[in-house]
């Protein structure tokens, strides 16, 4: 079989994630417990084949800016938060340009500045650090060529808050450099208690990204959104002229319709999240072996394995020996973690945790 950590793997952690043998219980993804067709009926009546989608589904694209409080020029639609973080790399970078991105990071952004011929260089966003957001650690890496810098807020793995001072921050050292910062937003809606408006509606430097998954539960229906100025915008618009075309008119009327009932479907992932991070929480507390930061909110958790430099050994094992997955640390630049997945099925979740910490005794 094809070795799938071939370094020059665009996003190592996708390439893994579509082909590796999933464990009999698996908690390795990051999704929401999908939404059914019988919670969101709506979605049956919305569907259209066919209409005018130039530039994104017209009643998708003015409900987005209705919901954020902008003007529709400053929204373009992609498929999903990675389509639309596509179009926002492509509409800032050139080839020969350097992507300043967060590490531990998800990769896939990296691999799509990569993939466009941009150079990639890394902050520190590490244990050390309590994975927080420090404008110092950007500072120390920024230089001239960056002509974007990309986040993630919750943060992907960890699921640290980034605060708006932080923000702020980083959004005037770009600024310092004539660069932009991209915000992969997709799973603070559904956090509750702190400041969840999209980044990009406080300043112009930022480009928010978000879609319909991780806090709406709709990841099939593959809907997201960048939300930028209004030239920004123009040029990721023009970027989806050779992307796609046009969206999916079945997705973006469908997308169009969960913006009218988006309350109700928050509630419901609410329901899902807090209780699948209040049994992560309670194992954690039960297991020495494990230390983590724990996080606000958000539907995964990001523990490190005491004692090694890395974990995916026993990642291995627990998969082989007791058939629960979870995904390794290395994909996301801190090797010594692995994520879990809390924002499943509640049974699925309460076997696996059955089943690592069996492994975990098991390899101690």
């Amino acid at each position: 079989m094809t070795d799938l950590r071939w370094p020059d793997t665009w996003a190592p952690y996708m390439t893994w994630s579509k082909h590796h043998d999933k464990a009999g219980c698996d908690l390795s993804g990051s999704n929401l417990l999908p939404c059914t067709l019988d919670e969101f009926p709506e979605a049956r009546e919305a569907m259209e084949l066919y209409g005018r989608n130039d530039d994104g589904w017209p009643p998708l694209v003015e409900a987005i800016a209705a919901r954020y409080g902008v003007e529709a020029q400053q929204i373009a639609t992609g498929p999903g938060a990675s389509g639309a973080n596509f179009l926002a790399l492509a509409a800032l970078l050139r080839p020969g340009d350097t992507l300043l991105a967060e590490w531990p990071g998800y990769d896939p952004h990296m691999g799509t500045a990569r993939f466009l011929g941009a150079d990639v260089v890394t902050f520190d966003r590490s244990w050390e650090r309590g994975f927080a957001l420090d404008p110092d650690a950007v500072e120390t890496a920024l230089t001239p060529e960056v002509s974007a810098i990309m986040l993630t807020n919750l943060h992907n793995p960890s699921g640290v808050y980034a605060t708006p001072e932080a923000l702020a921050a980083v959004g005037d050292l770009a600024r310092g450099v004539g660069a932009k910062v991209i915000v992969d937003e997709v799973y603070l809606d559904a956090l509750e208690g702190v400041d969840r408006s999209p980044v990009a509606t406080r300043d112009p430097v930022f480009v928010s990204t978000n879609s319909l998954t991780k806090s709406y539960g709709l990841a099939g229906v593959r809907v997201g959104w960048m939300i930028a100025d209004p030239e920004t915008t123009e040029r990721a618009l023009r970027v989806r002229d050779v992307f796609d075309g046009v969206g999916s008119i079945p997705s973006e009327t469908i997308g169009a319709v969960a913006f009218q009932h988006l309350d109700r479907l928050l509630e419901r992932a609410r329901g899902v999240l807090g209780p699948g991070a209040a049994r992560f929480k309670a194992f954690m507390e039960t297991r020495d072996e494990l230390e983590w930061i724990e996080p606000l909110g958000g539907s995964v958790g990001f523990p490190r394995l005491r004692g090694v430099e890395d974990a995916e050994p026993f990642v291995d094992f627990a998969a082989e020996r007791f058939e629960v997955g979870v995904t390794p640390g290395r994909f996301f630049g801190a090797p010594a973690h692995f994520r879990v997945s809390v924002a499943g099925r509640a049974d699925v979740l309460e076997e696996g945790l059955t089943r690592l910490g069996a492994a975990l005794d098991a390899w101690v």
